[in-house]
């Protein structure tokens, strides 16, 4: 396990919390939601703590400006720096365990609220629900609007930024680590499996677990994915994600079957000179003279075709 220095400001000691925030982050810098997050200090009365943790960024730069800033806040926060990389699960489990709320928020550093009332909305909710799993939601509201991110915006706007009502009808499905509100008990029983590494499906996983213990319910308390990729990018994170996919598929068969992802990856499966079929959808993705939606489509089946060599 990586050394790890902790830093806290002085609210911090002192702090009774309801709900802990948890925030992961390597080589972002988190700065900006922390202020944003910080602006609700008055109206939540220490009831929000804060929890970041870098996971091996080795960024000296970074750590003393966050430092500085986690000792700013009048939110209850503290900053956790890991000297090498532990990964997205065993990130996330480092936090919870450093956690003292009863309700753990996972926010990844890239999302940014769109409501003022964001934290409030969520402690209300513990306060009237005691929810043990609930999802906020995602949205494209504040995200940058440049043609270089144009495919990954059409594909999170038709997959991710769901409303609440639609995201009820599979509610395992749409969970992600992103804006996700879990009870301490149900965490307990249910941690992330530190078996995936990489990008991808780890949320989903648990999801598809925790949803066979207890009720997953979704809301509306949206927060903006500003971490849209390039294709070149986005493909990368494909190609580590498919032996996560092929771990959950193998986990979860009478679910991951439903995914349009595993049935199009049973089909690609059979095709011949797959491994030149995924050149060329990953060209198409590439290619600027495509309109968005075909090069959109071409990135989904190149996906579709890296899992067929996972399921």
């Amino acid at each position: 396990m990586s050394r790890a220095a902790i830093q806290e400001n002085a609210a911090w000691a002192d702090a009774r919390p309801s709900v802990s925030v948890l925030i992961p982050f390597l080589r972002d810098d988190p700065t900006d939601l922390l202020g944003r997050l910080d602006a609700e200090a008055d109206a939540l009365g220490g009831g929000v703590e804060l929890i970041v943790l870098d996971d091996g960024t080795a960024d000296t730069s970074l750590t003393s400006r966050l430092e500085e800033r986690i000792r700013a806040m009048a939110l209850p926060a503290r900053l956790i720096t890991l000297s090498t990389n532990e990964g997205r699960a065993r990130g996330r489990n480092r936090l919870a365990s450093a956690a003292r709320g009863g309700n753990l928020l996972f926010l990844d550093s890239d999302m940014r609220p769109d409501r003022p009332e964001f934290l409030r909305t969520w402690a209300d909710l513990v306060a009237r629900d005691t929810p043990a799993v609930a999802f906020g939601g995602f949205s494209l509201l504040q995200a940058p609007d440049e043609p270089r991110f144009a495919v990954h915006r059409a594909l999170a706007a038709k997959s991710e930024c769901v409303g609440a009502v639609e995201r009820s009808k599979q509610p395992e499905k749409y969970v992600y680590t992103s804006n996700l509100l879990v009870r301490r008990d149900v965490f307990e029983a249910e941690a992330f499996d530190a078996g995936f590494t990489g990008w991808g499906w780890e949320d989903v996983e648990w999801a598809m677990r925790v949803s066979r213990r207890f009720p997953v319910v979704h809301v509306d308390n949206p927060a903006t994915h500003l971490g849209l990729d390039t294709v070149e990018a986005l493909a990368g994170k494909y190609e580590q994600s498919a032996p996560n996919f092929g771990r959950m598929a193998s986990r979860h068969p009478e679910l991951v079957s439903a995914y349009p992802s595993y049935r199009a990856a049973r089909l690609l499966k059979r095709v011949p000179a797959l491994p030149s079929l995924r050149r060329l959808l990953r060209e198409a993705a590439r290619s600027g003279w495509l309109p968005v939606g075909a090069r959109a489509f071409s990135l989904r089946l190149y996906r579709a075709a890296l899992y067929a060599d996972a399921v």
